[in-house]
């Protein structure tokens, strides 16, 4: 039996196409494609909230929204660091408005998007950033109520708040990506490395709920989706990092060996924000140095 092998020889033409190899197969592109694939990932004409956008993460996430072409409305609890991530956002070309806001204030959190949309026109993109850690590193026989429930509110309720204002808006535009900042510990434990009770229970609650809001909006032209991180040199973190014994300790956990920069964060937060995740809701995307694969 003489078995027959056909070989296929597809040979690709770019044609005038400059520096950019993307424009040349968009020359060529058949019915259905998505044309030049970096325009996915443009964000002219958009405007994104970022929450907790004072600092850290949060800072990252305006600025790339600022880089792809978005207006920026930055809210913190911190106004005067707002001010100073709006005055980058501006820098970048793009309009940026500062907002004071305390997310467990449900007042504050509606004063917030309404300023948002009274400001730039309108809400495409949201950023549940603002987070705290837990105060002190406890077991729950150890754990006060009182850190326990602060935690909650910022992490979760302040999460939920945000959520439901920006839906109210992106509901009658048919249209909007929420981007929910959980944690490589909402999808496991840290108390191998650290104790971090209310923080995690809250992430883990912030990855179901975007599950279930993705469910929820999936067929009004609306994607949720959680972004969990695992360790960045942030604010957040820094007690922690700066310590050498526990530095070391972190960095031997991470597979690649290596604490993120906060900068590296972007590419993740943009692929959410944009057009290239418009199939994807519901899910939970890790960016944690490999720790998850373990």
């Amino acid at each position: 039996m003489v078995r027959v092998v056909r070989w296929i020889t597809v040979v690709v033409v770019f044609v005038n196409a400059g520096n950019n190899p993307f424009r040349g197969c968009a020359a060529a592109s058949t019915q259905g494609s998505v044309g030049n694939p970096m325009d996915l990932f443009s964000l002219d004409g958009k405007v994104a909230l970022v929450t907790g956008a004072g600092s850290g993460l949060g800072r990252q996430f305006s600025e790339v929204m600022a880089e792809a072409g978005a207006d920026v409305a930055c809210a913190d609890i911190d106004e005067e660091s707002a001010k100073a991530t709006a005055a980058v956002v501006e820098s970048l070309g793009c309009r940026g408005t500062a907002i004071g806001c305390d997310v467990t204030v449900e007042a504050q959190v509606e004063a917030m998007v309404t300023r948002t949309v009274e400001s730039l026109g309108r809400l495409d993109i949201l950023f549940n950033n603002a987070g705290i850690a837990d105060p002190q590193a406890l077991l729950l026989h150890e754990y006060p109520t009182a850190d326990w429930r602060a935690v909650l509110g910022v992490d979760l309720d302040g999460v939920f708040f945000c959520a439901r204002e920006a839906l109210k808006v992106m509901v009658g535009q048919q249209s909007g990506k929420i981007i929910n900042i959980a944690s490589m510990w909402g999808l496991a434990g840290s108390s191998s490395l650290f104790p971090a009770l209310a923080y995690n229970a809250a992430k883990g609650a912030v990855v179901n709920l975007t599950r279930e809001l993705g469910l929820e909006y999936a067929k009004q032209g609306i994607q949720v989706n959680a972004l969990c991180p695992g360790f960045y040199q942030t604010n957040l973190s820094r007690g922690a990092i700066d310590d050498p014994q526990v530095r070391a300790t972190i960095t031997d956990f991470i597979p690649m060996g290596r604490i993120a920069e906060a900068a590296e964060i972007k590419g993740p937060a943009l692929f959410l924000a944009s057009a290239a995740s418009d199939y994807m809701t519901g899910q939970t995307l890790v960016a944690d140095g490999g720790c998850l694969a373990k």
